[in-house]
């Protein structure tokens, strides 16, 4: 008679991906929990703290109820995929196909990874420019390439044209540029573009371009995506992303413009990870997208006002407030209010203590991070970042920083 027992293991299970396994919860995720446990104003994580155009939630609410909600086209509805290609000749004078040369994805994070995974293999270098968005490294790991890091530094963030052409070698498949850049918020100038497209044409790389913030730029500057560089059309993949333009981060309605050979081995990767998008957004997004100048003005003009609104506060209250040209970020030094604390360790005691959270700018870094600077989402409601601003004012006033 055989025992019922369970038979007991001889070895250790199979290891994990160490890609991932190895990989840290994301400091939004950690700096949320920790603002949901003491009632913080969240001035960390990007998004904004009302949803956008009344009309637009209309258009997607009415396709919801009408349908069809089945399958849609795997690139994409073809009037968006239609809007996006008008968006581009309307915004940058850039003429696209939208049948060939236009997908829609679920995000621009979804569109980052169908990008790399399309178009790098084991042993390429894609070249970065840190502080970055958490996800790119990782992804170009798990997709057997090497990140080659250019470091930019608070407070003036600028770009070493010298760095940046030693990051270029025979290895390099491409750079990732994220313009608009999240969380430095800077806006790269003609110059630096200049010499960003002439290294990828003289590498034969391509250019992935994450210019999801590409309407959120201030004081009458204007966003010039890579794509419209010369030579850079049949190198260039140009994301966009609805969440930004149409202040609905929740939709994760992404797109993708680029040429047909370029477009072809993303569109696969894409099929093979989310295929679709839910079609009532897509057809709220093509709306949303054909919205006039004066709501396009208003997103940046709107922005921009509660930028300086948070920029001033910060600054009477001692804080080093770095400039910022777009997305909705501001980088502030912390060292004549930290008491001697790292970035980290102030956002913590800011968080438990003030009820304010930001996110220490070290964690946008591979190595040797700033560790005096802390990032701050402006893209809320005024009362909220007066809210903020008292808070913090009341704890320095305290005098428990040091303590």
């Amino acid at each position: 008679m055989q025992s019922s027992a369970a038979p007991e293991l001889t070895r250790a299970m199979k290891t994990t991906n160490p890609v991932y396994t190895g990989v840290p919860t994301t400091v939004f995720e950690v700096m949320t929990r920790l603002a949901n446990e003491h009632d913080s104003v969240n001035l960390g994580q990007g998004f904004p703290d009302t949803d956008g155009p009344a009309d637009v939630l209309e258009v997607a609410a009415a396709a919801l109820r009408e349908g069809p909600n089945q399958y849609p086209p795997m690139p994409g509805l073809s009037d968006l995929r239609r809007a996006v290609a008008e968006a581009q000749a309307r915004f940058y004078g850039l003429e696209v196909d939208w049948q060939s040369e236009v997908l829609v994805t679920s995000g621009a994070t979804e569109a980052l990874s169908d990008c790399i995974m399309a178009l790098t293999e084991p042993g390429d270098e894609v070249v970065l420019i840190e502080p970055l968005y958490d996800c790119y490294a990782p992804l170009i790991r798990r997709a057997g390439a090497v990140p080659r890091l250019v470091r930019l530094a608070p407070p003036a963030w600028r770009l070493d044209l010298d760095a940046l052409a030693a990051a270029f070698g025979p290895r390099t498949k491409a750079i990732l540029l994220n313009n608009p850049l999240n969380p430095a918020a800077r806006v790269f100038h003609e110059t630096e573009l200049t010499a960003i497209a002439d290294l990828v044409a003289r590498h034969d790389a391509f250019a992935i371009c994450d210019e999801v913030y590409e309407h959120i730029v201030y004081d009458g500057q204007e966003h010039r995506p890579l794509i419209t560089f010369k030579d850079m059309r049949e190198r260039c993949l140009k994301i966009g992303s609805a969440g930004k333009t149409l202040s609905m981060t929740g939709w994760k309605v992404g797109y993708i413009v680029a040429a047909p050979a370029l477009l072809a081995p993303v569109i696969k990767a894409h099929q093979f990870t989310t295929f679709t998008t839910p079609p009532n957004l897509q057809a709220a997004v093509a709306y949303g997208l054909r919205k006039d100048d004066r709501y396009y003005a208003g997103l940046a003009g709107d922005f921009q006002a509660k930028r300086d609104r948070l920029a001033a506060g910060l600054t009477d209250l001692g804080f080093g407030v770095a400039g910022c040209q777009g997305t909705y970020f501001l980088t502030a030094d912390i060292g004549e209010v930290s008491g001697g604390l790292d970035d980290v360790e102030f956002c913590r005691r800011m968080t438990e203590e003030a009820g304010v959270t930001a996110l220490p700018m070290s964690a946008f870094y591979a190595e040797r991070p700033p560790t005096r600077a802390i990032r701050f989402c402006f893209a809320k409601r005024d009362a909220v970042l007066d809210e903020a601003v008292e808070r913090i004012a009341a704890w320095i006033g305290r005098g428990l920083i040091a303590s």
